[in-house]
């Protein structure tokens, strides 16, 4: 099954920026992306952030200065974020972050748009 055009790229590096509050990481198909604490928290795969049925889930706010605490290895196929706020439920399988760095302009313009909808703000400025 190894090299087969089905396999998902897997991450072949993950570096912890904290002075930029930022997770870089690098997918064996060579794309990756630097990914902000913030964007992470407010995407948490987590049943507290997706929700339990479908939809888009809980719309989480106020975390642009959220800080990744640490980060820990889930087996072969993901990684736990520990973030300053002290949630730590979401688990980031290699499938969902390499989805985050594909889609995320996309992700990120939907939820300043959710934001907006729900006549809230995230504070600081809307850029990345």
């Amino acid at each position: 099954m190894s090299g087969s055009p089905e396999t998902p790229p897997v991450p072949t590096e993950l570096k912890l920026r904290r002075g930029r509050r930022e997770l870089e990481v690098a997918f064996s198909d060579g794309s990756g992306r630097s990914l902000t604490a913030e964007f992470l928290r407010v995407h948490s795969p987590s049943a507290e952030v997706t929700g339990h049925g479908s939809g888009e889930g809980v719309l989480v706010t106020g975390k642009q200065d959220a800080a990744i605490e640490r980060i820990e290895p889930v087996g072969r196929y993901a990684v736990r974020i520990v973030f300053d706020d002290g949630h730590s439920t979401g688990l980031y399988t290699w499938p969902i972050l390499y989805d985050l760095c594909r889609h995320h302009e996309q992700k990120w313009q939907r939820y300043l748009e959710r934001v907006a909808a729900a006549g809230g703000t995230r504070g600081g400025t809307d850029d990345d």
